[in-house]
C-alpha cells in the first residue's frame, strides 16, 4: 500500500498567512492530517480538527457515519464562527481482492474516502461562496490512478475524489472557492503499516524503491512535506490554481 507514522512536521513559521482564516480539517488527528494541522495554525489559522481520535477541543465524528457527519458540522460552523479552509485529509485502507471482495469493508472505504468529503464539500463551500472566498483541498492519493493488487475500493475511492475535485472546482470558480487535490505517494504514516508491517521497512521497499531507484527520489516522504503542498494550495499565495491534482510522490509516477 502506497500511502499515507505518525507527524514529523516542524511547527516553524512558514511563508503562508492565515491570519484570521478558519480552517477545518478532517482526520487531523494522525499522520498527515496532523502535520497539516501544525502547518497551518504556525502560520496563523484556526484549525478545527474533524477526526475519530480528536482530542477534547476539536469534534470528535466516525467520518463513515453520515448522520453523525451532518449532525456535527453545525457544531463545526458555530465553533469556527463560519469557514474558509476546508482540507478533506481522512482515510482509510482495507484491502480486499476483487472475487469475494468484502462488501462491508468496501462501504466503509468509500463512506471515509470519498462521501464523508462529498458531503463535507456540499455544505462547508455553502458559506464559502457566500463570503466570496474559499479553499479546499482534498488529500488523494497517487492510487487515483494507479493501481496494486487488493486495493480496489481505496483504488475507486481516491479516483473518486479526484473526480469529485475537478466538478467542485469547475462549479465554485465564480464564488470564489478554489479547489484542489495533493495526492502522496509513500509516506511513512501509520498507514504504512499492513497487517502488522510496516512496508517502508520490507525488503520490497528497500530493494526495489531504494537501491534499484524505482522511486527516484530513495525514500518515502516526510509528513511536512506533503502538509507543505497542502498549505500553499489552501493559501491566499494560490490565487490561480483550481481543478487541479498536484502529485508529491518522489518522482514514482514519473518513470515506467
Amino acid at each position: 500500500m502506497s500511502d499515507h507514522h505518525e507527524p514529523g512536521a516542524s511547527s516553524r513559521p512558514t511563508a503562508y498567512d492565515f491570519s484570521g482564516r478558519r480552517a477545518v480539517v478532517t482526520g487531523g488527528a494522525h499522520g498527515i492530517g496532523a502535520a497539516i494541522t501544525l502547518v497551518l495554525r504556525a502560520a496563523g489559522a484556526q484549525v478545527l480538527v474533524v477526526d475519530l481520535d480528536a482530542g477534547p477541543h476539536d469534534v470528535q465524528v466516525d467520518l463513515a457515519d453520515r448522520s453523525a457527519l451532518g449532525a456535527a458540522i453545525p457544531d463545526v460552523l458555530e465553533r469556527l464562527g463560519g469557514v474558509d479552509v476546508l482540507v478533506n485529509c481522512a482515510g482509510v485502507f482495507l484491502g480486499s481482492p476483487v472475487v469475494g471482495l468484502d462488501l462491508a469493508a468496501y462501504d466503509r472505504t468509500l463512506a471515509v474516502n470519498l462521501h464523508a468529503p462529498v458531503m463535507l464539500m456540499r455544505s462547508l463551500c455553502e458559506p464559502m461562496s457566500a463570503q466570496g472566498y474559499g479553499r479546499v483541498v482534498n488529500v488523494t492519493s497517487i492510487h487515483a490512478r494507479l493501481s496494486e493488487p487488493t486495493s480496489l475500493a481505496y483504488d475507486v475511492s481516491k479516483g473518486g475524489l479526484e473526480s469529485a475535485t475537478r466538478t467542485a472546482a469547475l462549479e465554485l470558480a465564480d464564488h470564489g472557492v478554489l479547489v484542489n487535490a495533493v495526492a502522496p505517494g509513500f509516506v511513512a504514516t501509520r498507514m504504512s503499516v499492513v497487517d502488522g508491517e510496516d512496508e517502508l521497512l520490507g525488503a520490497t521497499f528497500t530493494d526495489v524503491y531504494v537501491d534499484r531507484g524505482r522511486l527516484p527520489l530513495r525514500r518515502a516522504a516526510r509528513t511536512e512535506e506533503i502538509a507543505h503542498a497542502v498549505a500553499f494550495l489552501a493559501s491566499e499565495q494560490n490565487s490561480y490554481i483550481t481543478g487541479q491534482t498536484v502529485t508529491v510522490d518522489g518522482g514514482l509516477s514519473a518513470r515506467f
